[in-house]
């Protein structure tokens, strides 16, 4: 397509995005890429953000981004006082628009990042001394505020949570699961859905988090069925012969303008991929983007133990293929129990599902049942009583107990998984080196899951907190800078939610206040750059 030079960057990333979609809708086989000989720089082909994760995070991100701001409500009184002084002395501006680290300053909360912990103070007041006060922020769509950009995601709006174990209740409150500007009671009672506690089912969230969408019109910047195979830092400079050479994985580049006059610095990505269609092929693309933002969340690569065997069909990483199993009717009338590996909350759900359904249950895990680091430690009985009776179980019905007593369930605490025989047999090694041989129908590991950034140079490795290790929401998140979400290593690329370590619904959204005031600094920075005639509309961020 021939661009118009009065065509604004909004309508050119409209046009970009509808050929995607039209080429899709064609069934075309493969979708034309750029030329190579065309600068992935150029502005004409470049859109100022990618969100890469269409769950909770990316709709948080894309919703600020779309020019949705928060203001202090005119009869909002904040129960911090020192916040609310802080929050009255810029009353007119959106907090946006407003320093996040002078807001931030003093606050205390179970994120230890400092704008999460803010954001959620403003939309949940005092929510962890268990005081239901109402957010003090209202919300205006400013379309001037608009920053163009697309979310990609492999399934509907709202992430794993689509692929979630339906049966269970979240672990948080239903209101803490809800995002900016769209009550989740209000959105349930409209729907007529019958909530019958302040926990809910997962089908539920994920039926709001698409509805969430819809309602709020961003529907335009999404994608789904798109999986990401790389991205990477691509650019073309000219060698002293005045060849084109490509180099990749720079983090910036000098790049000389045709004049021969001005040497631009250029930060842009490379985003290749596709796109699954109805008919189950794969439409390649690629794009180019000035920011990436990662919002992939840690559901991707289910924890794995590394022992032998653990290949093996009756060896099982995910709650879904245990609940697959059991609907099939695979583990009736079995007399071998199932074996779970693992001490969280995920194990403890699938505890219960083997026990409400009558399926004996061998638990295995490494800490001992007094551990104040065990999850079971920081729920309240009266509000998780289902996780506690699994505790008590863990506690009280141990393997060195009279098996006789409680057939149903036994625990070995402080026991690690040693390999998976061929048989169905499983050998543990207790702390004191003691090994037994359990035979079991089948076995679930439940220990964790980590995400899966294969499609970034050196699977990520390089943008932890510790170098060259995978990275994992709680050992080794990635590094950024605490008021910005930006990489500390990577300039332009972003992260938000659990792979930063909020786990939380109610933290993450603080990640999309960050970046969405950094993209809107640097948006106003480039306008005024273009508006002097100094930038020249290159896309320079």
């Amino acid at each position: 397509r021939t661009y118009s030079g009065t065509e604004t960057e909004g309508q050119l990333l409209n046009s970009f995005v509808q050929y995607f979609g039209d080429s899709l809708g064609r069934k075309i086989k493969r979708m034309p890429l750029i030329e190579e000989t065309v600068l992935p720089g150029d502005s004409l082909l470049t859109l100022p953000v990618v969100i890469i994760g269409n769950g909770p995070s990316g709709i948080c991100l894309s919703y600020l981004l779309s020019g949705y701001r928060p203001y202090l409500s005119p009869e909002a009184i904040h129960p911090n006082p020192i916040l609310h002084t802080k929050l009255e002395e810029a009353r007119h501006l959106s907090i946006v628009d407003q320093d996040l680290e002078y807001l931030s300053e003093g606050l205390e909360g179970r994120s230890s990042n400092p704008v999460a912990v803010l954001f959620d103070t403003l939309l949940h007041p005092d929510a962890d001394f268990g005081y239901d006060y109402p957010p003090v922020l209202h919300w205006k769509l400013e379309q001037h505020n608009y920053i163009p950009h697309i979310v990609l995601g492999k399934g509907p709006p709202g992430g794993a949570w689509h692929s979630m174990e339906g049966s269970m209740l979240t672990i948080s409150f239903g209101d803490w699961m809800e995002l900016p500007g769209l009550s989740f009671k209000e959105w349930a009672a409209s729907k007529r859905r019958n909530i019958k506690s302040d926990r809910v089912m997962p089908e539920e969230i994920a039926c709001y988090y698409k509805h969430y969408v819809k309602v709020m019109g961003l529907q335009k910047n999404f994608r789904d069925n798109v999986y990401i195979t790389s991205v990477s830092r691509l650019y073309r400079e000219k060698d002293e012969k005045g060849r084109s050479q490509q180099n990749e994985d720079i983090s910036t580049q000098h790049l000389e303008m045709e004049d021969g006059q001005k040497s631009l610095t250029k930060r842009n990505w490379e985003v290749r991929g596709y796109q699954r269609a109805t008919d189950g092929s794969h439409v390649p693309f690629c794009l180019f983007a000035e920011n990436v933002a990662l919002a992939t969340g840690t559901f991707d690569s289910p924890g794995r133990l590394q022992v032998e065997g653990e290949d093996f069909p009756f060896v099982l990483h995910s709650m879904s293929d245990f609940g697959a199993a059991i609907s099939k009717g695979k583990l009736r009338g079995k007399a071998d129990p199932v074996l779970i590996v693992g001490a969280g909350l995920t194990a403890a759900d699938a505890v219960l599902c083997a026990y409400n359904n009558n399926i004996p249950v061998v638990h295995v895990f490494r800490r001992r049942v007094t551990d104040t680091s065990l999850v079971f430690k920081q729920l309240p009985k009266k509000l998780y009583p289902e996780y506690h009776k699994v505790y008590h179980m863990m506690c009280t019905q141990s393997h060195t107990v009279d098996s006789n007593q409680h057939s149903a369930y036994t625990s070995f605490p402080e026991h690690n998984v040693l390999s998976f025989k061929p048989e169905m047999k499983c050998v543990l090694q207790s702390a004191s080196g003691l090994k037994k041989i359990l035979k079991f129908s089948v076995a679930l590991v439940l220990i964790g899951s980590h995400p899966n950034l294969f499609f970034l140079k050196d699977q990520g490795h390089s943008i932890g907190h510790h170098s060259n290790q995978p990275i994992t929401c709680k050992g080794n998140p990635i590094e950024i800078d605490p008021y910005t979400y930006e990489c500390t290593k990577e300039a332009n690329l972003f992260a938000l939610g659990p792979l930063v370590g909020d786990n939380f619904v109610r933290f993450l959204k603080g990640g999309a206040l960050g970046i969405a005031r950094c993209l809107a600094i640097r948006q106003k920075k480039k306008h005024e750059l273009i508006e002097s005639g100094d930038g020249g509309g290159d896309g320079v961020p």
